[in-house]
């Protein structure tokens, strides 16, 4: 390829595309031709020689004769010298822009998400403590019912009681700090599931003797929590299955499944009988403490308004004699969880095929709960974030039984305290989960937390699980109970979830099979599988979350959910 020689009267290149020269060569100076060499047979340089001159830019060419205001490469831009102005100073040339050092940030971090941000340890530990409030009694009922009906001791009962906080520590932990994979990293307490009464006492009944009951149900447990974890990645593909109407009518039915709980702590644990002069009083004036500081405080103290309602309540309940203190008098500073204290695990079909089909019914509800919670938190709960928070619910219950625990799942009573509060952190919650993990190590503390009166919390939860429902029924309202058959599907799932919940009975009988009782004996399953399926029957699979997005197609047609 031959390259033209610059010429004596070139013009220099313009300002805007001056060359720098080797070193030692003063500015504006020919830069000297290079060194002839063998031709070039390339495609991409024949395509160069065959597009035209080369551009003066390029050391060693020289710009081709061009009219007086004709630019080299084309049209001169703005800032260009006219060809016949004399050289430009190198002074004036401006330097380059300087690049940014080594690791600097383009610009300023993004927003840390309410979910992702750490209050102050004062916030932190407030906040903490009225999620320690609102879920202590619900971890521990569980054990306190299943300890006596298999015919444990006092002794034993506080044990088994403590081995429930402890378990439900840590995997409240893995579901708000977690790990790769596992946990939804959202503001969920996880314990004890009371879904898993029932089966644990049906397997008790089939022991020869109910005191060797807990070896096989533990046993069942871990095999239970195991099948859940593999099971994770493909349950949490029923998100898809959860448009609107669906997820409002599941949160609805959270709230007000979780509302009877509410009524028989204010019957002081005993729903079957009236509720007394003292425990109504306690629960009205610790409901209208709480609607009182919500209404008047503001910043930090309204977002703790429950925890301050739980403690006037308590401290209201001394001179009436309701607040019990026996149980802080033999309670033991420190007790570790003896692993497998009550015997090595033992393993039975039937246990396993029941507390599998249990697995799958706290997945379902953790599940809804998940999604419940993402709606109030901002930030929806996807696969990813199901997945993720099903193996921390599963692999809590598989190591649950080696520390004496039972099947965790997430506590919807959380739901409400996040609503109300308006506090998204997960790390508070994490904290419940140490404040758990301290209590499961020291039963002399856990006993603390059992001097409020349970009047004191159902006037409480009132407004917590009040707040669930009112959140789903808000959803609902957005989903459009006008829209298609919307109405359909929101008051026949209600009405399936709240059999259970009316009527104890109501599947008790011997024409039900037990897995499907185990089913349908849970409101919030019964009613979610009910709004899953109508939904899938009135719209088809995937057509739902489509329409919802869609606008109306024609004058006066309505988009379907």
């Amino acid at each position: 390829m031959t390259v033209p020689s610059p010429s004596a009267d070139a013009e220099p290149p313009p300002s805007g595309r001056r060359i720098p020269g080797p070193p030692g060569r003063a500015p504006g100076a020919a830069v000297a031709p290079p060194t002839p060499g063998p031709a070039d047979d390339t495609p991409g340089r024949a395509a160069a020689d065959d597009a035209g001159p080369v551009d003066a830019g390029l050391v060693g060419a020289a710009p081709p004769a061009a009219a007086p205001d004709a630019h080299p490469a084309g049209p001169r831009p703005p800032d260009a010298r006219p060809p016949d102005a004399p050289a430009a100073d190198p002074s004036e040339v401006p330097p380059p822009p300087t690049p940014p050092p080594t690791g600097a940030l383009p610009g300023p971090p993004p927003p840390v998400h309410p979910v992702d941000e750490l209050p102050r340890p004062t916030r932190l530990l407030a906040t903490g403590l009225q999620h320690v409030a609102a879920s202590y009694a619900g971890v521990v009922a569980p054990p306190l019912v299943i300890g006596a009906a298999v015919g444990l001791s006092a002794r034993q009962i506080t044990f088994l009681v403590g081995a429930a906080l402890f378990t439900a520590g840590l995997a409240t932990l893995l579901q708000t700090i977690g790990f790769r994979g596992v946990g939804a990293r959202l503001p969920f307490v996880n314990g004890v599931s009371f879904a898993g009464v029932a089966p644990v006492l049906a397997i008790a009944d089939g022991q020869a003797d109910r005191r060797d009951a807990l070896p096989v149900v533990f046993g069942a447990v871990m095999v239970a929590g195991v099948l859940g974890f593999f099971l994770a990645p493909y349950f949490c593909r029923l998100v898809r299955f959860f448009p609107p109407v669906v997820s409002g009518t599941v949160i609805t039915l959270i709230g007000l499944t979780l509302l009877p709980v509410a009524f028989g702590w204010i019957q002081d644990g005993h729903p079957e009988r009236p509720a007394t002069g003292t425990g109504l009083g306690l629960a009205g004036a610790t409901l209208l403490i709480v609607l009182v500081l919500r209404r008047l405080l503001q910043g930090f103290l309204r977002q703790i308004a429950v925890l301050l309602g739980l403690v006037a309540g308590t401290l209201l309940a001394v001179p009436l004699g309701a607040v019990d203190g026996s149980a802080t008098r033999h309670a033991a500073l420190v007790g570790f969880p003896e692993p497998f204290h009550f015997g090595n695990p033992h393993f039975q079909v039937s246990a396993v095929v029941s507390m599998s089909i249990l697995m799958l019914v706290c997945m379902t509800e953790s599940t809804a709960d998940m999604l419940a919670l993402g709606e109030i938190v901002g930030r929806p709960a996807d696969e990813r974030t199901i997945a993720a928070g099903l193996r921390a619910d599963t692999l809590g219950s598989a190591v649950a039984p080696a520390f004496n625990g039972f099947t965790n799942s997430a506590f919807a009573q959380n739901i409400g305290l996040v609503a109300i509060t308006g506090v998204r952190s997960r790390f508070t919650v994490a904290v419940c989960g140490l404040v758990f993990v301290v209590l499961g190590l020291s039963p002399a503390f856990a006993s603390l937390v059992a001097l409020v009166p349970r009047p004191v919390l159902g006037g409480a939860g009132l407004v917590l699980f009040g707040t669930v429902a009112a959140s789903g029924i808000g959803v609902l309202v957005k989903a459009g109970l006008d829209r298609g058959d919307n109405v359909l599907v929101a008051a026949v799932s209600l009405g399936m979830g709240m059999i259970p919940v009316v009527s104890k009975t109501f599947y008790a009988g011997d024409a039900v099979p037990e897995a499907v009782r185990t089913v349908l004996g849970s409101g919030v399953s019964a009613g979610c599988l009910t709004a899953v399926l109508l939904n899938l029957a009135f719209r088809g699979v995937g057509r739902a979350r489509r329409t919802a997005e869609a606008p109306r197609v024609a004058e006066g047609e309505k988009p379907l959910i």
